[in-house]
């Protein structure tokens, strides 16, 4: 037998942690790594937060898993806790962002396969460079060939734009047309945060057409940018939104959440989910909300997110023909340079023990824990000018 026990569908390099440290992973050789990926923007509570280990492990003890066939006064605290915090009214629970940009394409479409809903309304217009998750329908809601590559025929009811592009939305709507799939700040795309313009023009749009505004916050929400979401920055509300990656910690939770509105085709028998919600999940998601969901520690969030960007800005200028300049929101930030960034991600991984993650655009994902402070911007900032002195782009 030649393939791996894991099936080889990720290129796994040889950095292997076995323990978390606050904002350190600890490979099984005990190397220390300044953890500035966070897993992709989930941990971030860092890796040893006692609020959080502390809820699952109690939780743990009492119930695991029931099913949704029973109440959930777990399910039920979580939700009304976002519902009180967001713009929704009503939440869907999943164990993944795809299943809640899954469960967000759904609602969207159910709203006008309601009863005096408009059917023929089957089409959502979703933009370039958008990284939705890695079912069949979410790839299909993203234009890039290398996710399609192996997987035809794709799932029609997608209609792509040019993201950032109001007019090009504005070309695609037709009779047809369900709503808008976007994330407000592309994560995958090269942390890209939407202008006020494009934001609020899809919304006039929706109003207009009575049309779905769907939100992908799996990457840019829960108190990464500063806001608990980041629709929050454009003083827009979506109607349906997707949320993930940070909403557990580290523990695998997503959620839909929407409107009474837009949730009107949502009734019983129309979705599932076996594992969606369940008590540990449940218990993950509190401790979470219980940690940042509040003014002091957003209002850290952004104070950290503008020093370390200040601190980014002053940097590269060091570097001129390596770095372009930065972008993003609070602790979500995006250094574009001037080369390709993934060598240079890998360099800073396995010459210098720092974790970053790569994006398009020629872009490096900066996603510290949100719980990370000056020792570790410090630690980074040294990690980040060494390893720019020792890189070789000709090399690479």
């Amino acid at each position: 037998m030649s393939i791996t026990p894991l099936m080889p569908v990720y290129p796994r390099c040889g950095v292997r942690p076995v323990e978390g440290d606050h904002c350190h992973l600890i490979d099984e050789d005990g190397t220390r790594y300044l953890d500035f990926a966070s897993g992709i923007a989930v941990n971030l509570l860092g890796h040893s937060h006692k609020g959080l280990i502390g809820a699952i492990q109690r939780q743990a003890e009492k119930l695991m898993h029931v099913s949704n066939l029973y109440g959930s006064p777990q399910g039920e605290e979580l939700a009304q806790r976002l519902v009180d915090k967001t713009f929704a009214d009503t939440v869907f629970f999943t164990n993944s962002g795809a299943e809640a940009v899954e469960t967000a394409i759904k609602t969207a479409r159910a709203y006008h396969q309601h009863e005096d809903g408009d059917s023929n309304r089957t089409e959502l217009i979703t933009f370039t460079n958008a990284f939705h998750g890695r079912t069949m329908a979410t790839i299909s809601a993203s234009n890039q060939e290398k996710m399609h590559k192996g997987f035809h025929p794709l799932l029609a009811g997608f209609q792509y734009a040019e993201f950032d592009n109001l007019e090009s939305a504005k070309a695609l709507v037709s009779d047809k047309t369900a709503g808008f799939l976007v994330e407000p700040i592309q994560g995958e795309g090269g942390i890209r945060p939407a202008s006020d313009e494009f934001i609020h023009g899809l919304k006039a749009m929706c109003d207009e057409h009575d049309l779905m505004l769907v939100f992908d916050e799996v990457q840019c929400g829960v108190a990464r940018t500063g806001k608990l979401y980041a629709y929050e920055h454009y003083g827009v509300e979506p109607d349906v939104m997707a949320s993930a990656k940070g909403i557990g910690g580290g523990f695998p939770l997503g959620a839909c959440l929407a409107t009474e509105k837009a949730a009107r085709g949502m009734g019983f028998g129309t979705h599932g989910s076996t594992y969606g919600g369940n008590p540990l999940a449940m218990a993950a998601g509190m401790a979470v909300m219980d940690a940042v969901a509040n003014d002091e520690f957003l209002a850290e969030v952004t104070e950290k997110g503008e020093r370390l960007r200040s601190r980014l800005e002053q940097f590269i200028g060091n570097y001129p023909d390596l770095f372009d300049f930065v972008r993003g929101k609070g602790l979500m930030l995006g250094i574009r340079m001037k080369v390709e960034s993934r060598p240079f991600f890998v360099h800073l991984r396995d010459n210098h023990q720092l974790l970053c993650v790569a994006a398009g655009d020629q872009t490096l994902r900066v996603l510290p824990p949100l719980v990370a402070g000056d020792a570790e911007f410090d630690e980074f900032l040294d990690k980040l000018s060494a390893g720019a002195a020792s890189f070789d782009p000709e090399g690479a």
